[in-house]
């Protein structure tokens, strides 16, 4: 777990007036959520292609034992991108980072980063997993041939939230690219990936 804190003060001194998260100038939010997905990247980067396999292979343990039909939905998968150890961090401005690996057959066939901005209160940091199953050949043939593909603009995923996660089977899953963001506690509920960029890389 990392966290990042920002304190603001907010004493009046001198006639001047407190800072206030709602007048941060739209230049500082944008340059402090750059700094903030440096320091994210800085923070994973190291990860070794060893690393990076070994905590793959956890995350999709642990989703297959919070989602009874995970492990199901996952052998008929055509491809199955795996982001385990997502950390998201800020405060007035959010970054996420991320490296994880597209599996298909079971082998990692490449590397990728995931990079996401948000704009809203986030105090701290945390973590979590983020899985994307490929359940059309064309929807995985699409993903693999981009460069910096980006959730609900290239391709919609469809989430599943919590409270689902136990409902859905393969024969009633009929979006191409489903996705589980999940934690330690299983499956986290009202969010989106929209937005969110995956980039090769090498390992």
């Amino acid at each position: 777990m990392y966290a990042l804190a920002v304190a603001c003060d907010t004493t009046v001194t001198s006639g001047i007036m407190p800072y206030t998260p709602s007048g941060t100038p739209k230049m500082l939010r944008k340059l402090f959520t750059l700094v903030l997905l440096l320091s994210l990247t800085q923070m994973v980067s190291a990860a070794s292609k060893e690393e990076i396999d070994a905590r793959v292979r956890s995350a999709l343990q642990s989703l297959y034992e919070n989602v009874p039909a995970g492990k199901e939905l996952a052998q008929n998968a055509k491809g199955i991108l795996v982001f385990p150890q997502v950390i998201k961090a800020g405060f007035i401005a959010g970054g996420e980072y991320g490296q994880g690996a597209l599996l298909v057959d079971g082998v990692a066939v490449q590397y990728y980063k995931l990079t996401a901005l948000s704009v809203g209160f986030l105090a701290g940091g945390q973590s979590k997993n983020e899985v994307l199953m490929f359940m059309t050949e064309s929807a995985l043939n699409s993903f693999r041939a981009s460069e910096g593909w980006e959730a609900g603009v290239d391709g919609s995923v469809a989430i599943v939230e919590f409270g689902v996660g136990k409902d859905i089977t393969t024969t009633n899953v009929k979006d191409p690219i489903i996705g589980f963001v999940y934690g330690n506690k299983g499956l986290m509920y009202d969010l989106s990936l929209e937005g969110s960029k995956f980039w090769k890389i090498d390992k």
